[in-house]
């Protein structure tokens, strides 16, 4: 089971008869894009086939980072970061943003040249990221058991709640009038001709021209039964949270490991080390374009299968809009954690920090990340179907870009001066 996510209350939404937008997705993204339309006074109606933020929009570690970012998304996530500071304000809730700082700790010389090289481009561009040798890193973590030969740090990286902030969000989102409607999967798309007319609702049709999907981890099939080719995949990645613990307020990755304090005073602790590609039929459909993606990383990745496969393999290519869905027939995608990669986590986290040999794990958790093969996003119209948007693959980056990503969805939407260029998030570039 995923943790405990704060509730959205849709019992009395009704859904309208039209809609100047439909948002598909009720993750941070698909939030955060409805929210963004709202405020610049577009009708938008969010549609949900589970619960808001019951994937990996509330599973994440809850990183909000300049640190580490493809250089080309740094444009967008200072300005993810601005609406971030201000999140508390604008939803008038509790999300859990403070600025903690973020450590990159390097176990040897290579992670230190690569971190450097990062750093190189990315200070010039506005990252506050600066390169500490081995004892200024022992500095950051006093106790430390492993002398690191150095880190990449931000000061003014930061955290949120997963479970409270994408909930906050469609709740500020309700209060200007988006209709969110859970437990309501989109079957599909109605056309005239190469135009979008409508969506067709588990529980009915919502005229609307234009349609924005931010379905995560289930972009893929939603687009493959519209003939659009999203080259997108599933990375597992299982979480930890503990009870309340003293230590470090600084978030951090290691060799293995990775961790960050919690608003409750525990810590969500991951294996910052391994991915886990999840072996679908997909897979082997997409091998060639992520084959670059696989050889780069082949000495951290650990494939992982499951019934998983057996489901997609199982499910309808071509499923017709009247009959139920595979987003019906399975709401939330709730794949259980890889309790070995966590238990190795731990050990490293203890042995380098004893500190963490105190900690008693409350729960754990997996979800789906959506990965693409140059691992950032698609934030995007399709060129070949006017009126259909696209806002996914946000290879394990959403939580903290996704302000900026809504911010960005919304005016390519509305046709208004994009926020940032939005040339390196094309579908077309696959």
């Amino acid at each position: 089971m995923g943790p405990e996510i704060s509730i959205v209350d849709t019992r009395f939404a009704v859904a309208p008869v039209m809609a100047d937008v439909v948002v598909i997705g009720g993750g941070i993204i698909g939030v955060c894009t409805a929210w963004s339309l709202a405020q610049k006074g577009a009708k938008v109606v969010l549609c949900e086939k589970g619960c808001i933020a019951a994937e990996q929009s509330s599973r994440n570690w809850g990183w909000i980072r300049v640190q580490g970012r493809d250089v080309r998304e740094l444009p967008l996530m200072f300005e993810a970061q601005k609406l971030w500071h201000r999140m508390n304000d604008l939803t008038g809730e509790e999300t859990g943003f403070r600025v903690c700082g973020i450590a990159y700790l390097n176990t040897n010389q290579k992670e230190q040249r690569e971190r450097t090289k990062w750093a190189a481009k990315a200070v010039p561009l506005g990252a506050a990221s600066t390169m500490l040798d081995t004892a200024a890193s022992a500095a950051l973590l006093p106790g430390s058991r492993r002398r690191f030969v150095g880190a990449l740090y931000t000061a003014s990286d930061a955290r949120a709640e997963p479970q409270l902030a994408a909930p906050a969000m469609a709740r500020a989102a309700q209060a200007i009038g988006v209709v969110i409607l859970q437990n309501c999967a989109v079957r599909g798309l109605v056309r005239d001709g190469r135009f979008i007319t409508a969506v067709e609702t588990e529980h009915g049709r919502i005229a609307c021209p234009k349609v924005v999907l931010a379905g995560g981890a289930w972009s893929r099939l939603f687009c493959r039964k519209h003939g659009v080719a999203l080259p997108q995949l599933k990375v597992r990645s299982s979480v930890l949270r503990t009870e309340k613990l003293d230590g470090p307020e600084f978030s951090a990755s290691a060799h293995q490991y990775a961790f960050r304090k919690r608003l409750d005073g525990g810590y969500t602790i991951a294996n910052g080390w391994i991915s886990s590609p999840e072996i679908t039929p997909d897979v082997f459909r997409l091998f060639p374009k992520f084959m670059p993606e696989f050889f780069s990383e082949r000495n951290y990745l650990r494939p992982h299968i499951s019934r998983q496969f057996l489901r997609e393999w199982k499910q309808e290519r071509d499923y017709l809009s009247s009959l139920t869905t595979p987003f019906e027939q399975e709401r939330i995608l709730d794949p259980a954690p890889q309790m070995g990669g966590l238990r190795l986590a731990m050990k490293h986290l203890v042995k380098d920090l004893p500190i963490f040999a105190g900690a008693k794990v409350a729960q754990s958790w997996a979800g789906f990340i959506d990965g693409t093969p140059d691992s950032i996003p698609v934030i995007s119209n399709v060129e070949t179907q006017p009126g259909f948007y696209i806002a996914t693959g946000f290879s394990g980056h959403g939580f903290g870009i996704a302000p900026g990503a809504g911010r960005l969805m919304a005016d390519i939407v509305t046709g208004d001066e994009p926020v940032v260029d939005p040339a390196a998030f094309q579908l077309e570039r696959f």
